[in-house]
């Protein structure tokens, strides 16, 4: 059984184009110091766990009616091995899927798109190559983020790169590096930095950029990407 943390049944903005429900699975190998999960990676045993069968007996009721994909996010899904197993029971379902992923198991993510049990993958990027560790605050092997960047590039999957860009952190010279490894990528997306709840305290209220800043970060990313997107 999955080990679930948290169940949003209805989101318009998680899965692109999709009326979705949201599974949000514990635990993380990287510290993002923005991330606005921090009880999904710091403290995972305080928070109740959900019965899968419940999420599942949910989305078969609903599944006809307006649900028509799920998203998968956390914490970092692939850490979970029980994660394809849970999938192919959303195949069951007739419902689209889609994986949200930091990049670090691309064994796991290569076999999700060959057996067909994903729809869609969005995988965050953090930094370019030289700044991930600085950013992610742990150790990172960079092999396994090309791989997985590799992995999805070449497959026939729907899936989108994406950067959220707290303003002390991301700079137009990380976009514009960042846009140049990943060349030719089918989807990027800048993401809005929200202040608020984050794992590390002092970024609850770090500056953000304004939505026009954002745009300008767009900007340096369009030569590099067949499609750009804020989302602010």
């Amino acid at each position: 059984m999955l080990e679930i943390k948290g169940f949003e049944k209805v989101s318009l903005i998680d899965y692109p184009g999709k009326m979705a429900s949201v599974v949000f699975l514990p635990y993380c190998n990287f510290r993002c110091p923005y991330c606005q999960n921090p009880d999904l990676i710091e403290r995972p045993e305080e928070i109740p766990t959900i019965n899968e069968n419940d999420v599942l007996q949910f989305l078969e009721n609903n599944r006809k009616k307006w649900i028509d994909g799920v998203c998968i996010t956390g914490g970092e899904p692939t850490l979970h091995k029980d994660l394809p197993g849970f999938i192919k029971k959303l195949n069951d379902l007739e419902i689209s899927v889609k994986l949200d992923t930091n990049g670090t198991n691309p064994e796991m993510v290569k076999d999700l798109i060959e057996k067909k049990l994903v729809d869609y993958i969005a995988m965050d990027i953090k930094a370019p190559p030289e700044r991930y560790e600085e950013v992610c605050r742990c150790r990172v092997d960079m092999n396994l983020i090309n791989e997985t960047i590799r992995i999805i590039m070449n497959s026939s999957i729907d899936y989108e790169f994406r950067t959220t860009c707290p303003k002390s952190l991301i700079s137009k010279e990380d976009i514009e590096k960042i846009g140049i490894w990943l060349k030719g990528a089918r989807a990027y997306y800048i993401q809005q930095f929200r202040p608020g709840i984050t794992l590390d305290p002092s970024f609850r209220n770090e500056k953000a950029y304004t939505e026009e800043e954002l745009k300008e970060l767009a900007e340096i990313a369009k030569p590099y990407f067949c499609k750009v997107g804020v989302r602010a």
